[in-house]
């Protein structure tokens, strides 16, 4: 859909698109779609809003904004040629060195241009090109804001409202003739500026201390302070006009005398081509592989370890959301990790839908159904769930422990944690990664390096003028965080992105988890009983025997082999789940590659003979045991002060508080009591029974409208072309619609005919319809089928095929010869 003239504004040009064109453009910038405009004309005018255009240069790499930079200061309409000197420079000064730079510049232009009229923020052909008037205020400078290039208004827009006779001495001081008005004095003075022979002698009488001050402007930014009376070097760049004033304390550097001193350049150091990823170690990646395996395994036990902390009912949710310091403290000491580690395994558990609230009055953490769903999974399945929930979530645990906007603490768990350009940071940094050949680590700084080339935007909080030259903090923070978790969730390895993660990003979970079954190693089916009343397991054990052990032993170790402790309590624990001594003695001995020590067996006969001893129900509460002795021995003892106890009978003991507290009062008093019902039966308490409700994993929060599919832009284009036909189509006049805008008006039995006739022949009218609400419109349809009272046609309008009742169409016209839809 060429054009044989050059486009005079934006929507004439991206009519002239193809419709891959506008379909690439749509791609690239999908908040235009919100809704899908009614025409080219809508489009063109959403493509030019602030919102869409601050989106769209975020967006753009170091050197396509810098194109867009220049073409900011340059004059509109600007020829490639100019736009290429304000990237090169005029050649003068620098060798070979400039020349190769120049070189890198011409070979990446045509690119950054490309990219630039893609998303619509340049328009019109080599010759007279045009930066979207958005873009040029954004990124032009002005009084409010320099430019992103340190650049300084024009002399005419630093001149505006200056006296003519100012001007006029200005001239005489700079050795330029007088002019008869203001407009030819500011072109005089401009030319001037212009010209590098005139230029250059003028600065060739300026003094030293004069020509300092040029230095420290001409790279902006271009404004600087004067007093009422400024040192003469000051005062002789204002009175040839190279500092005029802003204000009566500020004066600025002209554009035109800046790029003089510049050599013509926009940019000190244009950067056409990105920073190259360095390698800072080359491993061997059979290595890599294996390390980021055995921490993808770690990744595993880890999780179900701290969701094992919360099966009896995790801890209760803060008033403003979230988890308190003191609870992840806690998880901390029990994974044995530091707090932001910590806060990092919490948030991937909820944002893999393992761990949620549990939605009761007294709100607490809890595991959900998913997580016995997740534990029924082959260890691979359950690692790519983990690492795909990763890389989706925009919830930062990054940010935990820091401050929001109005200095609130971040908790884990809580509100304010998403962010939503962590996902494509995510997928960005392990892109650079996959970049590499296998098994080479990149050294952080190229890294961040590259990602400040990509996107090197940051528009400011107030919505001011987008700065060039940095990456957001944010960014750069999502960036290395992305590197630490990366590593303790075993996608990479040693430093390195592992096969099974590149098979994650580019084949997705079902090679990721072949590439990783492998490498997990097999669970063991036995421990090694030691005398010190220890266990180790030399590996990974079968679930059942290590929720098992889990129950009967505390963890006190952990590594390449787990040690597990033997204790009263832990013993105790195991009775209170409902196993006898003599299962107990039965479970070590089938499990054990060594002889079940004496000492062990000693002490699980020793807590067992005790075990059930008194017995704790509810009155408040009340003890009873059939032993006297125990009982006044308890009532002896001070530390029972705090449970309030008095003998009811000879055997039973009431207290005021609750059963729960008194079982755990008599533990720490080193008894070992047994909960009963109010039928007297013992209560069994068993592990992992607690669970929330069904709940969904948390949604990540958009960075901004879903990139559309193939299906979506091809109806959108079509519905835009259609609207664009529509609104421009030329109509034949008859005598019922010869006043301008006014709907056609036929008979009911011209209306008939002329439809019946379009039908025949697959032509399109224009029809006047009134809606059932009254409202009426304008419609330029292809009848398929007219019976029963309606037509069936395909409207242009809407792009879709629709049904019309005959009497709601007010008229109906024929479309003039050259307006085909």
């Amino acid at each position: 859909m060429g054009t044989t003239t050059p486009p005079r504004t934006l929507a004439e040009a991206l009519r002239a698109r193809g419709d891959e064109s506008l379909a690439g453009l749509l791609r690239a910038r999908p908040d235009l779609l919100s809704p899908v405009p009614n025409d080219i004309t809508q489009l063109a005018t959403r493509a030019g809003t602030r919102a869409s255009v601050i989106r769209a240069l975020e967006h753009l790499d170091r050197f396509s904004l810098q194109t867009a930079e220049a073409l900011a200061v340059a004059p509109d309409p600007a020829p490639y040629e100019a736009l290429l000197a304000l990237l090169t420079g005029d050649g003068e000064g620098d060798g070979d060195g400039r020349d190769d730079a120049g070189a890198a510049i011409t070979a990446a232009l045509p690119a950054a241009l490309a990219t630039l009229r893609e998303q619509a923020l340049v328009w019109g052909e080599d010759a007279r090109l045009h930066l979207v008037r958005t873009a040029r205020e954004l990124l032009a400078p002005s009084p409010q804001h320099p430019s992103p290039t340190g650049l300084g208004p024009t002399v005419a827009e630093a001149t505006a409202g200056m006296s003519p006779g100012r001007l006029q001495e200005i001239l005489t001081a700079a050795g330029l003739p007088a002019t008869h008005d203001p407009v030819s004095a500011v072109a005089s003075l401009a030319g001037l500026f212009t010209d590098r022979t005139r230029m250059a002698a003028l600065l060739d009488t300026a003094p030293v201390e004069a020509l300092s001050v040029l230095d420290r402007l001409v790279w902006g930014p271009p404004y600087g302070e004067v007093t009422p009376n400024p040192a003469p070097p000051v005062r002789w760049l204002r009175d040839r006009g190279l500092l005029l004033p802003v204000s009566t304390r500020t004066v600025v550097l002209p554009r035109e005398a800046a790029l003089h001193l510049r050599a013509g350049r926009a940019h000190r150091v244009p950067e056409p081509v990105p920073p190259a990823l360095v390698a800072a170690a080359e491993r061997d990646p059979q290595a890599v592989d294996g390390a980021a395996a055995g921490q993808a395994f770690t990744a595993l036990s880890t999780i179900e370890e701290l969701l094992k902390l919360w099966n009896n009912g995790g801890p209760a949710i803060l008033r403003a959301g979230g988890l308190s310091v003191r609870e992840l403290k806690r998880v901390a000491g029990a994974l044995d990790v530091s707090e932001p580690v910590a806060a990092f395994w919490v948030e991937l558990a909820y944002a893999a839908g393992l761990l949620a609230a549990d939605g009761e009055t007294d709100e607490r953490y809890a595991a959900t159904p998913a997580y016995d769903d997740w534990l029924e999974l082959p260890a691979q399945d359950r690692w790519t769930r983990l690492a795909a929930a990763w890389l989706a979530a925009t919830r930062t645990a990054g940010l935990v422990g820091g401050q929001d906007a109005k200095g609130r603490a971040l908790s884990a768990l809580g509100p304010e944690l998403d962010r939503s350009a962590a996902p494509e940071v995510r997928r960005r940094v392990l892109a650079l990664f996959a970049s590499l050949p296998p098994g080479t680590a990149p050294d952080p700084q190229t890294l961040l390096a590259r990602l400040r080339w990509e996107r090197p935007l940051r528009t400011a909080a107030s919505g001011g003028a987008p700065a060039s030259g940095d990456i957001s903090d944010l960014r750069s923070r999502l960036a290395l965080w992305t590197v630490n978790e990366a590593e303790l969730l075993g996608v990479t390895g040693r430093g390195a992105l592992s096969s099974q993660a590149r098979a994650l990003l580019e084949q997705g979970p079902g090679e990721a988890a072949a590439r990783l079954a492998p490498l997990i190693p097999e669970p063991l089916g036995h421990v090694l009983l030691q005398a010190d009343l220890t266990a180790v397991a030399p590996g990974p054990l079968e679930r059942p025997l290590a929720e098992m052990l889990s129950v009967l032993a505390d963890i006190e170790s952990k590594g390449g082999a787990t040690v597990y402790r033997f204790t009263p309590g832990s013993v105790r624990r195991a009775l209170d789940a409902g196993q006898a001594a003599s299962d107990l003695h039965t479970f070590l001995a089938t499990h054990s590659r060594t002889p079940v020590p004496q000492p062990l067996s000693y002490l699980i006969d020793d807590v067992a003979r005790r075990h059930g001893h008194l017995r704790i129900g509810a009155a408040s509460a009340y003890v009873r045991c059939d032993d006297e002795a125990v009982l006044n021995e308890i009532l002896a003892d001070k530390r029972s002060a705090t449970l309030r106890l008095r003998r009811l009978a000879p055997t039973v003991l009431a207290a005021q508080t609750d059963p729960g507290s008194l079982l755990e009062g008599l533990r720490e008093m080193g008894h070992a009591p047994a909960a009963e019902s109010a039928e007297g039966d013992v209560l069994i308490t068993r592990a992992g029974a607690r669970r929330t409700p069904p709940r969904t994993a948390p949604v990540p929060v958009p960075e901004g409208p879903p990139v559309p599919d193939t299906t979506l832009l091809s109806a959108a284009v079509r519905a835009i072309r259609a609207g664009d036909t529509a609104a421009r189509a030329v109509r034949k006049d008859t005598p019922d619609t010869a006043a301008a805008g006014s709907l056609p008006r036929t008979t009911p039995a011209e209306t008939l005919a002329t439809v019946q006739a379009a039908a025949m022949t697959g032509s399109a009218v224009w029809i006047g319809y009134v809606n059932a609400d009254g409202a009426a419109s304008q419609r330029v349809i292809a009848p398929v089928k007219v019976e029963g009272g309606f037509v069936t046609a395909y409207d242009h309008t809407a792009d879709e095929v629709r049904t019309y009742p005959l009497h709601r169409i007010t008229g109906v016209a024929e479309l003039a010869d050259d307006a085909t839809p």
